[in-house]
């Protein structure tokens, strides 16, 4: 991705304050928006940025450069609750506060680069996602707080979400927060659940059930993270025709938190009784 290209107030931004005496460098960034990928680069083009040794070039090949592109900086850290884990870290579904005290443990140590540590998700196949409070939870956010509100000189924070609302008020208040917009027009594939689910603002309460049981059928031989993308896809291609109606945001969001609850491993019947209840009245 050429940054100065596609995202060019970010990169004039970042470059000025890279290159400007008078400004500091910002102890904590929030890059919000649908497109991951698109937040995960700009959160290495800016380390690239701090961390060069020649004239800051998006073409620069100095061995600064050439490791945050090949993602094997030393001083530039994935932390999500699958990558950077301490050995004894069991934890599978958040970032733990065992990961926050190893965050702690290692800027007592001085660094010869500018540290840079990215804060997301990630899915199943590893694809990068974005925090939110069930996998970046209160209580190792808050014992982050001492570190992102004070930290060495050479220290940046940079989260990565969908959603400004899915992080604590206390952290977006330390933080400088950036838009991501993105230029990938999505794909809302729904053949999975169309026999299912069309039409599912015509069902009645007592239908609830049997919807449940037909979405935890395809579950059992389709995975549910795809059903649950599914019945997504389909309340977006709706929500295109019908733009105002505020019900079908607010089903949205009810299948955000399925997700949210299928990540933690709550079983599927709970989960899509628990879903249908909001989406069938």
């Amino acid at each position: 991705m050429q940054l100065s290209n596609k995202y060019p107030f970010l990169a004039n931004y970042f470059t000025s304050v890279v290159n400007s005496k008078k400004h500091a460098i910002p102890q904590c960034i929030v890059f919000y928006g649908n497109d991951f990928d698109a937040q995960y680069t700009i959160a290495k083009e800016f380390a690239r940025l701090l961390n060069c040794k020649n004239d800051r070039n998006e073409n620069c090949d100095c061995l600064n450069c050439r490791w945050i592109k090949e993602d094997s900086h030393p001083a530039v850290i994935l932390v999500s609750k699958v990558d950077n884990k301490p050995d004894d870290d069991d934890s599978k579904t958040v970032i733990s506060i065992k990961q926050a005290n190893m965050i702690k443990e290692q800027l007592m140590n001085d660094s010869e680069f500018h540290r840079v540590y990215i804060l997301c998700d990630k899915d199943s196949d590893n694809n990068i996602k974005g925090l939110n409070k069930l996998n970046f939870q209160a209580e190792t956010a808050n014992s982050m707080l001492k570190i992102i509100e004070e930290p060495q000189p050479g220290v940046t924070f940079v989260l990565l979400t969908r959603f400004i609302e899915d992080l604590l008020p206390t952290i977006i208040s330390r933080a400088q927060c950036f838009f991501v917009p993105s230029f990938t027009e999505p794909s809302y594939n729904y053949d999975l659940i169309s026999n299912v689910f069309d039409n599912y603002w015509e069902f009645s309460r007592k239908d609830v059930f049997d919807i449940s049981q037909n979405l935890i059928k395809l579950s059992a031989s389709h995975d549910i993270h795809s059903v649950l993308d599914n019945i997504q896809n389909y309340i977006l291609t709706v929500l295109k025709s019908n733009p105002k109606n505020i019900e079908f945001i607010e089903h949205i969001k009810a299948v955000e938190d399925a997700k949210m609850q299928a990540n933690l491993g709550i079983k599927s019947a709970n989960i899509f009784d628990s879903l249908c209840l909001k989406l069938i009245k």
